[in-house]
């Protein structure tokens, strides 16, 4: 449609509100059956009125058309009355093709439209395409409460990934344990309140959280615990303590009665594969035990690494992280086993090593010795960016460069990887919360004959566990049609025609 005149305004604001709000019971019903509504990579379940209508207008800054929910109304509507199986549906770019094609020709049929394009998933008649796994928190930090707070909202039938304990070591009183443990799921200094409801059961050490009844387990070994005791079988453990790194360590979670598998929430050491969901996801096997999802900084820049290389090809490069603190740093200056690391994170810039590169070369092979990096930790709670300055093989413009990146989030397989801003008034906590591995500041982009420099914002926290979540969902074999189909994984054959 086009924009409304100034007189306008307000009625169109009015009449778009109206319609989100019509669009929340069918997405509601659709989640139920495990249909996921997404516009151009944006999950559209648990949203409010506002928030659905931002992402369309998020969405329409980047895609640079007017689709609004003036479009994406009667094709919702439409999905909604078919017989859907579980599906990841589009529904943004299911609009943006039906745009192009209607005004072509104007006697197509939207019902048509969407049956055939749907066909692969009308007439299921389970609500399910893969078996539920249970899922053990092991730790309950930073990384460990978002993960629940993730597994919690990603329920919607009930046939995913299921949140069934938390363990912890034994603490001197397990009530006021458990009611601290609550407190600190629901309110959270940087990512706010719970989205729901939580319960405290002290009787039976369960937290029922938007109706997920989770065991809270007190330990001191991962291989004491018999899950089997709570119901709990083939679990998948994601261990957030970090506490064991290697093949060795992380097997004693294999020794405890009622688990399968382990995810760790940091980068694996040894022989260990270490997975960043949309890079080399498809390296994990049924057969494999123990796996890492590799450092936040790694999952930030190997996506965006791997797109620019594809298409342009790196000689070599530099990355520098600004870091925002860690819980593994010192309020006061105090020792530590690192260098620079035991001084005070809330008063200092603390200048120390990065590992994300050295890992880069085990993801990327190609990439391997050509990167090297620092990281700087500064006093904020959330949200870092990495700095990547590239020597390219060939001359390009900034335009190119943005372009291509622009359509990799809207249009690729990375687009739950690489975000992308345009923004020139965005700074660090307008990212947090934002599930993207990392977000492009397209802004800041600086492009010199074959030196190309990329600023990448991310949630260190809540964006790392998204990816996280990514890894586990996989390792479970929880894999979704997808309506559209996904462009090919290799971003350097990606067309660069936009659908809008």
């Amino acid at each position: 449609m086009s924009k409304p005149t100034l007189d306008d305004a307000f009625q169109d604001w009015k009449d778009r509100e109206e319609l989100a709000e019509k669009m929340i019971p069918m997405i509601g019903k659709l989640y139920r059956k495990n249909v996921v509504p997404y516009i151009h990579g944006e999950p559209l379940y648990n949203r409010s009125v506002i928030e659905m209508m931002k992402v369309h207008r998020f969405v329409r800054q980047i895609e640079k058309n007017e689709m609004s929910e003036f479009e994406t109304f009667p094709v919702l509507e439409a999905l909604s009355k078919l017989d859907l199986g579980p599906v990841h549906i589009d529904i943004g770019k299911l609009t943006s093709t039906w745009m192009q094609l209607s005004e072509e020709d104007s006697s197509l049929d939207l019902n048509e439209y969407l049956k055939e394009n749907c066909a692969e998933v009308l007439g299921r008649e389970t609500t399910s395409s893969h078996p539920a796994t249970d899922v053990v928190i092991y730790g309950f930090g930073r990384i460990g409460r978002l993960m629940l707070r993730l597994l919690v909202e990603k329920t919607g039938g009930g046939q995913n990934l299921v949140p069934r304990a938390v363990v912890l070591r034994v603490p001197k009183d397990k009530e006021l344990d458990l009611n601290r443990r609550a407190s600190l799921l629901r309110r959270d200094s940087v990512h706010g309140s719970f989205q729901g409801t939580i319960r405290v059961d002290t009787e039976n050490q369960v937290l029922i959280c938007n109706g997920n009844a989770i065991k809270f387990i007190y330990a001191s070994d991962p291989g004491e615990v018999d899950y089997k005791a709570y119901g709990i079988n083939n679990a998948l453990v994601v261990d957030s303590t970090g506490a064991w790194r290697d093949e060795e360590g992380l097997s004693r979670h294999l020794q405890a009665n009622g688990t399968a598998k382990v995810l760790l929430t940091t980068s694996a050491k040894g022989s260990l594969k270490n997975i960043v969901s949309g890079v080399n996801s498809d390296q994990v096997l049924p057969e494999d035990k123990l796996i890492g999802a590799a450092s936040c900084t790694t999952n930030a820049i190997v996506p965006v690494l791997k797109c620019i290389n594809d298409r342009f090809g790196i000689v070599r490069g530099h990355m520098e992280t600004v870091h925002a603190y860690t819980d593994d740093q010192n309020l006061h200056d105090n020792i530590h086993p690192k260098e620079r690391r035991g001084r005070s994170a809330p008063l200092n810039l603390v200048l120390t090593e990065s590992n994300a590169t050295s890992s880069v070369g085990k993801l990327l092979p190609e990439l391997a010795g050509k990167l090297t990096g620092n990281s700087i930790r500064v006093p904020v709670a959330n949200v870092s960016m990495a700095i990547l300055n590239l020597t390219l093989e060939s001359a390009q413009t900034r335009e190119a460069v943005n372009e291509y990146l622009r359509e990799i989030s809207l249009n690729s397989a990375m687009q739950r990887q690489v975000g992308y801003t345009i923004s020139s008034e965005v700074v660090s906590t307008d990212f947090i919360g934002d599930r993207h591995a990392g977000v492009i500041d397209s802004h800041a982009t600086i492009a010199d004959g074959r030196q190309v420099v990329l600023y990448v914002w991310y949630d260190n926290e809540f964006g790392y566990t998204c990816q996280v979540v990514r890894v586990a969902q996989k390792m479970a074999g929880i894999k979704y049609p997808v309506v559209p189909p996904q462009p090919a994984s290799d971003s350097s054959k990606m067309s660069l025609v936009s659908t809008g």
